[in-house]
Parts: C-alpha cells; structure tokens; sequence
C-alpha cells in the first residue's frame, strides 16, 4: 500500500472513530480517494446529494484529519464520480483514469448490496427504514435517571411509552428540547425498546438515517413504499431534527408528520433548541411541532448529578472490580464537574484510567487532579442566543436579519463575530450548533471569529469594555 493510500485509511478510520459506526455507514463509506497531490486531495462521492452534505457538514474537518496525518496541510475537494466503472489502481499525485465500459471489468458488488430488480430495492429500502438506527441496551427508562431538572420530559415520555396500542395520542407530537448531554437520546431511546414491549410498532430514526433512508429510496425508485412504512408504523421516533436539511426533505418530513399526526399515530422528536429557533425546517413543520407539548431538559442540577454519578460507578464497578471511588470524591464530582451526563460520564474514566493504569487508590486528591480539566469554575446562567442576536444587533443598530445574512460589509462582519463570541462564552452551544444558529455557517467559521474577538480583546481596552458591557446586557436580558 502507497503513502497516499495509507494515508487515507488512516482518515477513513479516524472518521469512523469520531463519528460512529452508523454516521459512518450513512455518509462516508462510499467516499474514495482520487488523486493525491502536493497542495490538494481529490476525494470522490457517487451523488450530488452526499457531496453536498459533506461538504457542509464534514469537509472541514476531513481536511484537519488529513493535515494530522500526512503532516501537510492540503486542500481538500470532493466530487462526484462518473458512475463508470474504473480499475486503474490509485498511485500517489496520479489521477485515476476512467475505462470505457466495454474494457473494464465489473467491481464486485457485496451480496447484501446486491438488488436483483425494482421491486427488490423498493422492499430493501422499506425493511431499511422499519428497522430504525441502532439502539443502545443501556438507554431504557431503568437506567434514567430522574430529577427536577427532567422529571417532566420523562413523565411525558413514559406516557407515550406505555400507551396501548390504537389508544389515541395524549401529547403529539412531543418535543423535546436540551443542550447536549442532558438527556434527549437516553428518553427517545427508551421509548422505541418501550413501545416494542406494549406491542406498538415503534420506529427509532435520527434525522441523518432518515434522510440517507429517503435518498436511497429515490434512487432505488422506492419512494412510495419508504413513504407508505413509515406512516403505518404507530410511534416514529426523531433524534436530532437540528441536522434536517434540504427543500426535498423537510418536504417530505412534514408530509410524514402531517399524514402520522392526522391518522392518530404518535410523533416523538428531540432537538437541541426549541422548534420556532430551527430556522433552517420550514414554517409549517416548526408550526406543526410547535401545536404539540414542547418539554425543555433543563441543565442537571447537583442532587441529579449526584445520583448519576453513583448510579454509573456502581456500573463501572461492577465491570472493574478493585475500582471504588469514596462518596466524598463522588460529592466533589457532583459539585465541581461539567455540565451534562457525558461530562460524569468523563470524569469517571478518567478516575478509572488513573486507578488501572497506575494503580494509584482513588482519593480526593488525586480526583482534583485527574479531572481538573472537566471542572466548572460556575454555574453559568441559561442565555439564549436569541437574546444575544438582539441585544447586538440594537447595540450595533444592525438587523438581526445581517447577522444571519451573508454580507460581507465591514458594519456588519463585526457585530456578527462579536455575537458569535459572546454565544460561545455565555451559552453551552457548541461551536457547530452556534453556527447553525448563525445562518447556516460551518464550526470553522465560528472558530475563526471567538479567536479574532479574543485576540482583540486582549489588546483593545474600548472593544474590552464594550465586550463586558454586551454581557451585561445579555445577561439581563
């Protein structure tokens, strides 16, 4: 295997790492490299509709990946391939060259992707799509735990849970809504293996299956039986509807949620911001959302913590034995770490870690050190980036619409970094979501913008001051 080559499987692993098997299946197992030059990386996809998503999504960190693993940074650029087949083998700063049909030997396909007619992939496509997205064993409403700051997202998730099936929804569609890490997965999980069990046939899909189930069913020519399975089915579960893009799909969402809701059949679906702040989903499916109870996870508070984390330790020993963590080092976790289930989640294996790996007891003070990356210096108060869309754009006597917008104008480029630094600092959005929230722009874009309003922070006293004074007033907003 070349350099090139071996680079590249080096990336593609790391993608599958990062994001897990299933994004993986879903986005970037067709993706194959072309070229491989001094200053560029060519990168193939076989659809318009993949090139499209990874370029908006995925490429830029692609193009990190690549950078950390040759240790030249590259661009990158995807492109669609020629559905010809081609058997030139790759060599290092040479293209691959296309063969005419009528030289080149076929590429075996894998039996399972193998479809002998259309009515074959029509019905591979449906079978697909009942099936849902994997669950995890371990996301069931025995091992959630509940408290103040969740008791009433749980209380109407149980209820969807346990209703009998051909009993008529009570909250439809429910909605919830939660920064990362409080909870939304665990409850809409715990619905699907639920629903099962009371006899309802209950479909667990996050948003990118959804869309990769409704393409391939295009191009399968199988749309009507993708659409016709998921409106017999009794309860459809959504994760994740922040990631629904596209004119075609949000279409054919909303028609799905139109055609489940009127017929009876329960909706359930999480986001991480209320349905009226996903500006990018369509007027009508926000409204739709919107008409049924929308539940807010609020951020964990300490007696919560608490409990979870000595609910996964108690896991965790039971898998480790020798590991114990004394309740004083547990207190010191639930006052003093992060600000979700992941961020305990974290801090024990880091303690765990420690203990295996060194064989030091766990202690207190060896806790303060192990996770002291993951501590807290506060509690910081709920802002909304709407607040700070509007406190900005009054202070600047800009729009909120140019904030969102495209331009590129000197009157507007500097409001719209100053409010997507003050959402990075004040909020608990990550540098993605910040940026869906700001129009649709990439987690670099973002990035960029924190770092330059930093940099001038440190210089420029007005600017500092001014800084301060925009959190105060968002803040008090």
């Amino acid at each position: 295997m070349d350099a090139g080559a071996s680079q590249w499987e080096r990336v593609r692993q790391r993608v599958r790492e990062e994001y897990g098997e299933e994004k993986f299946t879903s986005w970037f197992v067709r993706m194959e490299l072309e070229t491989l030059a001094s200053e560029q990386v060519q990168l193939s996809v076989p659809t318009r509709f993949l090139k499209s998503w990874i370029q908006e999504n995925y490429l830029p960190r692609i193009t990190e990946l690549w950078a950390e693993e040759s240790g030249i940074t590259r661009r990158v650029d995807l492109a669609v391939r020629s559905a010809v087949n081609r058997t030139i083998p790759l060599k290092a700063s040479e293209p691959r060259e296309a063969v005419s049909e009528r030289t080149a030997e076929p590429r075996a396909a894998a039996p399972a992707q193998v479809v002998t007619s259309a009515s074959g992939a029509a019905n591979l496509a449906a079978r697909d799509v009942a099936t849902g997205s994997p669950l995890d064993p371990r996301l069931t409403f025995e091992t959630f735990v509940v408290g103040k700051s969740n008791s009433l997202a749980h209380a109407a998730a149980r209820q969807v849970a346990d209703a009998a099936s051909g009993v008529s929804p009570v909250f439809n569609p429910l909605y919830l809504h939660a920064a990362v890490g409080l909870g939304k997965t665990h409850l809409l999980q715990a619905v699907a293996w639920a629903g099962a069990l009371n006899g309802r046939r209950t479909t667990y899909l996050t948003a990118e299956r959804f869309m990769y189930g409704f393409v391939a069913a295009l191009k399968a020519h199988s749309a009507i039986a993708f659409k016709d399975t998921l409106r017999t089915i009794d309860t459809l579960v959504i994760d994740d509807l922040q990631f629904l893009k596209g004119n075609n799909l949000q279409q054919e969402f909303c028609h799905t949620l139109n055609a489940l809701l009127d017929g009876g059949r329960q909706v359930m679906v999480a986001a991480d911001c209320p349905p009226g702040e996903l500006e990018h989903l369509d007027e009508r499916v926000r409204s739709r959302l919107a008409g049924g109870l929308v539940v807010e996870l609020a951020p964990l508070e300490e007696e919560l913590r608490h409990q979870i984390l000595k609910a996964r330790y108690l896991t965790l020993a039971e898998q480790h034995r020798g590991f114990s963590v004394p309740a004083p080092v547990l207190e010191f976790l639930a006052r003093s770490v992060g600000q979700s289930g992941r961020d305990l989640d974290g801090a024990l294996n880091k303690l765990l870690a420690f203990n295996q790996l060194t064989g030091e007891p766990v202690t207190l003070e060896m806790a303060e050190n192990a996770v002291k990356d993951l501590v807290r210096p506060s509690d910081p108060k709920r802002v909304r980036i709407d607040d700070i869309l509007r406190v900005v754009a009054k202070h600047y006597n800009v729009s909120r619409a140019d904030l969102l917008s495209q331009r590129r104008t000197a009157n507007v480029v500097k409001p719209r970094q100053i409010a997507m630094y003050l959402a990075k600092v004040l909020t608990l959005r990550s540098l993605p979501e910040i940026g869906r929230r700001f129009g649709g722009r990439d987690h670099t874009t973002v990035l960029h913008a924190v770092r330059k309003i930093d940099g001038l922070v440190a210089t420029d006293r007005a600017l500092a001051d001014e800084i301060e004074t925009l959190k105060r007033l968002v803040l008090e907003a």
